[in-house]
């Protein structure tokens, strides 16, 4: 499947007054993206929406990256930031009982699910033309697991989802460039525990404490 053509036909079919809720998981992944579709919507809204980041300070830290990008990079439409409150309790409480799956498995589906559901949930309240999220840039992640669980949510809430490979066209490449640009915090996890723990080589703790 060819999401970055998918992705192309789309934008060129925008209208004047498309706008975009965006989903993003830091800085520098958003990076590339702004920079790319800024010149397509006509006002992009970047939501930081990451139940899923652990630890809190590792979540403020990323925020606080994210927000300054938005403030330093010029970009073709306007850009503003929207953060939900913080509940990693209820990541907790979807991922529980899958501790030890891999990663890139079905707790990173639910993880996705999680963040486009509520994405998609709030493009829908706040009636943005169309909603996407920076996650397809990392060449770590699966794109086409995201833009399965992305149109899924779409068909669901009724709302029109933006498919994405953003790692094509040297996406990934150009947030790297960016990132050193800005002088961004590169993390060297993903954000979960699960891959916290697995970067540093120690165990997975007690989930049914935290979901509580």
């Amino acid at each position: 499947m060819n999401f970055q053509q998918q992705t192309d036909q789309m934008l060129t079919q925008l209208s004047d007054h498309a706008t975009l809720l965006l989903h993003s998981c830091c800085g520098p992944c958003s990076s590339y993206v702004l920079s790319y579709l800024s010149r397509y919507f006509s006002r992009i809204t970047v939501l930081y929406y990451n139940p899923c980041i652990h630890p809190k300070e590792e979540f403020e830290k990323r925020l606080a990256e994210q927000r300054r990008l938005i403030d330093q990079m010029p970009t073709d439409c306007p850009v503003d930031l929207w953060v939900p409150p913080y509940e990693p309790q209820t990541f907790f409480h979807l991922v529980t009982g899958m501790e030890h799956c891999p990663e890139g498995g079905e707790r990173c589906k639910v993880c996705f699910e999680q963040r486009l559901q509520e994405t998609a949930r709030l493009a829908q309240e706040k009636n943005y033309t169309h909603f996407a999220t920076t996650l397809t840039v990392s060449p770590h992640k699966n794109a086409m697991v995201i833009n399965e669980v992305g149109q899924t949510v779409s068909q669901a809430t009724n709302t029109v989802y933006l498919p994405s490979d953003f790692k094509k066209k040297e996406g990934y490449k150009q947030s790297l460039q960016l990132s050193a640009q800005y002088g961004l915090y590169r993390q060297n996890y993903c954000g979960c525990i699960f891959s916290k723990e697995a970067s540093h080589g120690t165990s997975i703790i007690d989930l049914e404490s935290q979901s509580r």
